[in-house]
């Protein structure tokens, strides 16, 4: 095997142009964990967030770092003291940090579900972060009850996208706010009020709201207080600094996601049976990851960007 390999990287904080494919290291599976030769890696909106230093106090690196949070792929290696996979075993998850864009990572094995058989290797990519994420951020504030009024922004990109799915099967009456492109998609994951946020604002809709999943922030954040019931809660996926935001007598609360492979298996498998929609709106190589970041960053997209390593 080689001793180096190609990975994108960011040397320092900075705008599109500081992503770069470039060679470092080929990693070893420590105790505890797998060596996973990469198929497809999933873009997230934390990977611009990261690459600007906007998330830097929640999130601090050591430069240079390879950035991308999810794969999928197949085990190279196993390190000491696990048990649950084998070399040539289809892998998917969360690395629970930073490395994913590289044809080669060290993975916790406890952070690895297996990858359904009917999924390929960019299916499965598109799913670790977001599936896990809208269901902890879901029930972050509390139990979901049967008739609260749940307000998501965000609701066609990733998260979001099974954010709505899951609120509305758990019994919830969804508020829900796209883009004009996604009004339809959004209705199809079950919304009952999608809000156009580029010609409604949603403080004109929506009011009595119980839980508000804030996966877009900015203004977005400050402006959802009002439609809160009195002991409504917003939680924050965006904006590290929203304890910071929160008005006296409310409350808001900081998500962060938790690997939990158990949970993730459920849930592809899920996607796997058709019971949950994915939708993978681009597939990019590896080159071209620095651009896709940027649209992320920049354009009005629903579901899920990946990367193909095999490309």
């Amino acid at each position: 095997m080689s001793t180096m390999q190609r990975a994108l990287l960011i040397r320092a904080y900075g705008g599109a142009d500081a992503a770069e494919v470039a060679n470092v290291s080929m990693p070893e599976a420590a105790q505890g964990e797998v060596l996973v030769r990469v198929r497809a890696a999933g873009v997230n909106g934390l990977d611009w967030k990261v690459r600007e230093g906007y998330v830097r106090d929640a999130f601090p690196l050591q430069l240079p770092a390879v950035l991308g949070i999810e794969l999928a792929g197949v085990v190279e290696a196993v390190g000491s003291n696990t048990s649950r996979f084998r070399v040539g075993d289809r892998v998917m998850g969360p690395l629970g940090g930073l490395g994913a864009y590289a044809e080669c990572v060290a993975v916790a094995e406890a952070n690895l579900a297996r990858t359904p058989d009917s999924l390929d290797d960019v299916q499965a990519a598109a799913l670790p972060v977001a599936t896990v994420a809208a269901w902890q951020s879901l029930h972050h504030a509390g139990p979901v009850r049967q008739g609260q009024r749940i307000l998501i922004h965000g609701a066609a990109g990733g998260v979001g996208g099974f954010a709505v799915q899951f609120a509305k099967r758990l019994g919830a009456e969804v508020f829900a706010t796209t883009a004009s492109a996604h009004l339809d998609y959004v209705r199809g994951l079950g919304a009952d009020h999608v809000i156009d946020y580029q010609r409604q604002r949603f403080e004109d809709i929506a009011w009595g709201i119980d839980l508000v999943l804030d996966y877009v922030g900015g203004d977005v954040l400050d402006r959802s207080w009002q439609v809160l019931t009195a002991a409504g809660a917003i939680v924050g996926t965006t904006s590290p600094d929203i304890l910071a935001r929160t008005p006296a007598g409310r409350r808001g609360l900081w998500f962060m996601n938790t690997p939990d492979a158990a949970l993730l298996e459920t849930l592809a498998s899920e996607v796997a049976s058709g019971a949950l929609q994915s939708h993978i709106s681009e597939v990019v190589n590896v080159a071209d990851l620095p651009l896709a970041i940027e649209r992320n960053r920049t354009a009005s997209r629903f579901g899920k960007v990946v990367a193909d390593f095999s490309r």
